[in-house]
This record gives C-alpha cells, sequence and structure tokens, in this order.
C-alpha cells in the first residue's frame, strides 16, 4: 500500500502568491484547495512580505502539507522588481522549511514540461490539463493555478529529487 503525501505547491509573487495543496499515492493525484495570498500595495515593503508570510504560515498550518515545492525566479530586465520578487520567493520558502517541511525549487519551464508535456506554454494550457489531471480541481486565477502546477511538478519528480538530495548530502 502506498502513502498518501500531500504537497504545497506556491508561485510566490510581491502582490500575489498562489498556493496549492493536492495529495498524491502512487500515480494518482487529489486535489485538495487552491488560493491566493495578496498583499496591500500601499503599504511598505516590509508590511506586505508579513501578509504574504502570515497568509502562507495559515495555509500551511491549515492544510498539513508534508512536502512543499516552489517556482524558482526568473530575472527580468527591471532589477528593482526582481529584487522584490525574490523577496516574496524567500518569503515562500522560508514558512514551510520553519514548519519542518522539505521544500524543492522548479524552474518555470520544468513545470510547464511537466503538467503541459512541453517547456513552453500558454496559461489556458495549464488550466485545460489540471482539469484534466484533476477532475474535482478548482482554482481562482491564473497564482492558483500555477501554485498546483508547481505541486504537480514536485508530484512527479520528488523522487529523484530525494535521491539528488542524499547525494549531495
Amino acid at each position: 500500500m502506498q502513502n498518501t503525501i500531500r504537497i504545497v505547491g506556491i508561485d510566490p509573487g510581491l502582490r500575489r502568491t498562489g498556493w496549492g495543496i493536492i495529495e498524491t499515492s502512487g500515480n494518482s493525484l487529489r486535489f485538495v484547495a487552491s488560493g491566493t495570498v495578496t498583499s496591500d500595495g500601499d503599504m511598505d515593503l516590509a508590511s506586505r512580505l508579513c501578509q504574504l508570510h502570515d497568509g502562507l504560515a495559515e495555509v500551511v498550518h491549515s492544510y498539513k502539507p508534508d512536502e512543499a515545492a516552489v517556482e524558482q525566479t526568473f530575472v527580468n530586465k527591471d532589477a528593482v522588481a526582481t529584487l522584490k520578487l525574490g523577496q516574496a520567493r524567500g518569503i515562500a520558502m522560508l514558512v514551510p522549511a520553519r514548519a519542518g517541511l522539505p521544500v524543492s525549487e522548479y524552474a518555470p519551464n520544468a513545470v510547464k514540461k511537466a503538467v503541459i508535456g512541453v517547456g513552453h506554454g500558454e496559461k489556458h494550457q495549464i488550466h485545460m490539463m489540471l482539469k484534466i489531471l484533476m477532475p474535482k480541481v478548482e482554482f481562482k486565477g491564473d497564482d492558483a493555478a500555477d501554485a498546483l502546477a508547481i505541486a504537480i511538478c514536485h508530484a512527479h519528480n520528488r523522487g529523484s529529487n530525494r535521491m539528488r538530495q542524499a547525494l549531495a548530502g
């Protein structure tokens, strides 16, 4: 009998951080929940990071995942925006790590490849495949959908990640 593993996928963003919870047992996937943690754009950066932290901490506390997966940051032309996204990503990694969860990271192309079969694709393709892979899935917006895709990517790659971490450690 295979163990059921609960995974939280996190799509970091300073305005909106998406989260998605799935369960995997063998090759089967089951949708649990998804949503978005938002920060108030009128507040200072530190306060916004606190809002993201507190919102994600509540998700982790409420759903009690076993493992976490976070999307890696891509660098864009705006250095200030990239730095702020990196800070939000730090919160996205800190919260599950502080809860004692192993945290894995995935590049956006790896996430797309795991869900739609190719490394480049459109948001509507991800949405469609989420509904095929988990017929009872519910998500509001791209951030929650992306977070679910990150969790699915981790479900498909978690065995090889554990082996890589064991070899590195």
